[in-house]
């Protein structure tokens, strides 16, 4: 059994005895009330999902496993020569909740180096299919194509004590997280770079594999790094969270739910957001006239947006109600990294004039800028410039944390998801409107 494994299990059973007793003795404790604006409104706010991997906090932002994202990246161990973490050191970090050591991290490393390779089959398929198929739809598909492969299935079907249900799920996990990279780089190489694929280093962790199997040279493994483990979770209510929970709450395989989270991330409120918000900064950019982005200049420019009904992309979110640490953290890296290039100098000065724009204006809960106002950018700089891939990147770091948590799921023998709809005039006679 392996060092993560093996810890993963001896987390699971000092949790399960919490579980046990908040159900056995504190069911009927109330912990929210249910509006109308609520049960209408996507059930915004209600507090019914457990996940102890990460909690967005409104004014901290996101923690992951109890830390925010600087002390996150503080804690790992650096990949030797680099800036930040190894993938698979947060990986493991997210499954259990403690910081592993170097060696820990690089067992890790090793263990998805055995992992990744991508079966003949699914190139076949992503061969096969039309030259004008989405990435995301791909994307989806190679990873539901791989279903054949379950481990959960296979001991499934053997039958297995559904206390042991965790096991082949974090097997599939591990399978499926090691291989979305290489997936996501052989999409990318035969959409846009004329199926000239580029064969795997062995020598590389999962960011460096994913940048040279990519064709991007350095830094951009630590782009994705970073991309990576920021993207990775964000609470279990999202839509790719949540989707990939309730799938496998039918004890679907994590093939069939991250495939189902996957087609969730796709939607234009979701995933699609940091493609949007690079287009319109581009289309701002090409309105300056070739001004340079003074504060003066981008005031105006803000202005004449709003005036004309339009929204500022990439500022405001449902929870937070601060500055995006996401977006601060890659704000770092880009002030290291590409501080004069043009259109990150025009994302810096929308940052400092936009939320006193939006706050004059009055319309905006939160005038700050969330993680989707900043990342597109860092690709384009360094020539990822197809957004139409952007939401695969997003899809590879979000895997980390939805399968992390379906793994948590079947440890923790939560059941079916199964909430109880209402009529609309059972609502109007709850509001007294009937």
């Amino acid at each position: 059994m392996s060092t993560l494994k093996e810890a993963l299990k001896k987390k699971i059973d000092e949790h399960r005895p919490r579980t046990v007793r908040l159900l056995k003795e504190h069911s009927d404790v109330k912990i929210s009330e249910v509006t109308i604006g609520q049960a209408i409104g996507g059930a915004r706010g209600v507090k019914c999902l457990v996940t102890d991997v990460s909690y967005l906090d409104p004014f901290e932002g996101i923690r992951f496993r109890g830390r925010t994202i600087p002390e996150t990246f503080a804690a790992l161990p650096a990949v030797k020569g680099q800036d930040y973490p190894s993938v698979e050191g947060f990986f493991y970090y997210l499954m259990t909740g403690d910081i592993p050591t170097a060696a820990q991290a690089a067992e890790v490393v090793a263990d998805f180096k055995k992992r990744r390779q991508l079966p003949q089959y699914v190139k076949d398929i992503m061969r096969a299919m039309p030259a004008d198929t989405h990435p995301m739809t791909m994307f989806s598909a190679g990873i539901v194509a791989m279903q054949r492969e379950s481990e959960f299935v296979k001991r499934y079907n053997e039958g297995m004590n559904k206390m042991e249900y965790w096991e082949p799920m974090f097997e599939d996990s591990c399978n499926l997280m090691a291989k979305l990279p290489t997936l996501a780089a052989f999409i990318y190489r035969l959409k846009y770079k004329n199926d000239e694929q580029i064969d795997e280093d062995p020598s590389l962790d999962m960011g460096g594999n994913f940048a040279h199997q990519m064709g991007i040279a350095k830094p951009y493994d630590d782009v994705a790094r970073m991309y990576f483990i920021l993207h990775s979770d964000h609470e279990s209510g999202n839509v790719s969270a949540h989707t990939t929970h309730l799938v496998a709450s039918a004890l679907s395989d994590a093939y069939y739910s991250l495939s189902a989270g996957m087609n969730g991330l796709a939607g234009p409120l979701h995933g699609l957001a940091n493609q949007e918000v690079l287009s319109w900064t581009m289309k701002f950019m090409e309105g300056l006239g070739g001004q340079e982005p003074t504060e003066e200049v981008i005031k105006k420019a803000l202005w004449d947006t709003l005036n004309s009904g339009q929204v500022i992309p990439g500022y405001g979110h449902a929870v937070l109600r601060k500055t995006d640490p996401r977006y601060e953290s890659q704000r770092e890296f880009c002030l290291k990294n590409l501080p004069d290039y043009p259109l990150f100098k025009v994302i810096s000065m929308i940052y400092k004039v936009a939320p006193g724009v939006l706050t004059e204006h009055g319309k905006a809960k939160n005038p700050w800028p969330n993680v989707d106002a900043q990342s597109g950018v860092i690709q384009w700089y360094y020539g990822l410039t197809e957004w139409d891939f952007y939401t695969v990147l997003f899809g590879i770091g979000r895997a980390l944390g939805v399968l992390t948590n379906i793994t948590w799921d079947r440890a923790l023998g939560y059941p079916i998801e199964r909430p109880k709809s209402v009529t609309t005039a059972m609502l109007e006679e709850f509001a007294g409107i009937k």
